[in-house]
């Protein structure tokens, strides 16, 4: 992967905070909806598959912005 420098970074962890916070609010979301009474499994799926989503987005931002370092 290209490492991101310059205005593309700036923007790049703008992005990445965006959907760190998104990411967050599903969790408290999934967990609301748990400990609920009412069980929705359906609503619960979806909300699981967009978590993983945007973590997998959040990898993609954070390595685009950390170098590779071989050790």
């Amino acid at each position: 992967m290209t490492r991101v420098v310059g205005p593309e970074e700036v923007a790049a962890r703008a992005k990445l905070a965006e959907l760190m916070q998104e990411h967050r609010d599903l969790d408290a979301a999934i967990t609301a909806l748990q400990e609920s009474g009412t069980l929705d499994v359906l609503a619960l799926s979806r909300l699981k598959k967009r978590k993983l989503h945007l973590k997998d987005e959040i990898t993609d931002i954070n390595n685009r912005l950390l170098p590779d370092i071989i050790a």
